[in-house]
């Protein structure tokens, strides 16, 4: 098993290998503080200041650290041959109240289920994501600090 886990991030292949060089999208206002988000796939968001037609892009920018360490995770877990039944992440982040109003801390929460799945997986799992393949995460300010915890079949990993 340990030489598995060494040779994942060599033997990575699939979904990191189709990253666009290039993404575009378009950001439209539509009135007030309004905004109709549309990524050159066509996938849509809509922004709103207010908190009343959509999300912040903030709250965004949260969503995809999870999404991006989620993304990791299954993948690198999966091909460290365990069986994954169940998985979600609780985020949240602390904010400055000043403005720039930055993250200044994120938490990360992974509720994993399965069969296979170890402590010594997850943390190779969690480690290679911030490490080397979370571009979103690779994309924050450098003095963040983002924590990350699991928990496996719901007992506590770390």
């Amino acid at each position: 098993m340990e030489q598995e886990i060494e040779k994942l991030d060599e033997s990575l292949t699939g979904y990191k290998e189709k990253i666009p060089p290039v993404n575009k999208g378009t950001l439209t206002w539509e009135k007030e503080l309004i905004f109709h988000g549309r990524t050159q796939r066509g996938e849509e968001v809509d922004y709103d200041a207010t908190f009343q037609w959509g999300c912040s892009p903030t709250e965004t920018l949260l969503m995809s650290v999870a999404g991006c360490l989620g993304i990791d995770v299954v993948s690198f877990v999966q091909k460290m041959r365990a069986d994954i039944t169940k998985f979600r992440i609780d985020y949240s982040g602390e904010r400055n109240l000043t403005p720039p109003q930055y993250y200044k801390s994120m938490e990360l929460i992974i509720h994993i289920a399965g069969e296979g799945i170890t402590p010594k997986k997850m943390d190779r799992a969690i480690s290679l994501s911030q490490e080397k393949y979370c571009s979103v995460y690779h994309s924050l300010r450098k003095d963040i600090k983002v924590t990350v915890k699991y928990f496996i079949n719901e007992e506590e990993g770390k």
